[in-house]
C-alpha cells in the first residue's frame, strides 16, 4: 500500500493484536518520525524519556498517559505533548491507537 501521494484512513493503517503492541512507521527522516501504533488492553510503554518532544494523538480507545507521576485520560480526537526529558509511560485502559510524532530539529 503506498501511503504517500494518497488518501488514508488512519485507524485503519495498524490492527488490533491480542496481548500486543503493534506500529508502522509513516514516516522516518533524519529530523523525526511518524509512528502509528496499536495497543490491546492492558498493554503499554514503560517509563522512559527521550530528547525531544512527543506528539501524541488517540485516533482509537482511551490510553492513560501519565507524564513525570501524573497520570492524563486521553481519548479518542484527543492529543497530548510528552515533554522533552521528562519521564512517561502509557497504557491502554482500552485497547487504543495512537499516532506518535516526533521532531528531532
Amino acid at each position: 500500500m503506498e501511503l504517500i501521494g494518497n488518501a488514508h484512513t488512519m485507524s485503519e493503517l495498524v490492527a488490533y493484536a491480542a496481548g500486543s503492541v503493534v506500529s508502522k512507521t509513516l514516516i522516518d527522516k533524519k529530523v523525526g518520525t511518524v509512528t502509528l501504533f496499536s495497543f490491546d488492553a492492558g498493554q503499554g510503554l514503560s517509563e522512559h524519556t527521550v530528547p525531544y518532544d512527543a506528539f501524541v494523538q488517540i485516533v482509537d480507545g482511551e490510553a492513560q498517559v501519565t507524564i513525570n507521576g501524573e497520570p492524563h485520560s486521553v481519548a479518542a480526537g484527543q492529543m497530548i505533548i510528552m515533554p522533552a526529558n521528562i519521564p512517561h509511560e502509557l497504557k491502554a485502559v482500552k485497547r487504543f491507537k495512537m499516532l506518535l510524532v516526533m521532531i528531532r530539529a
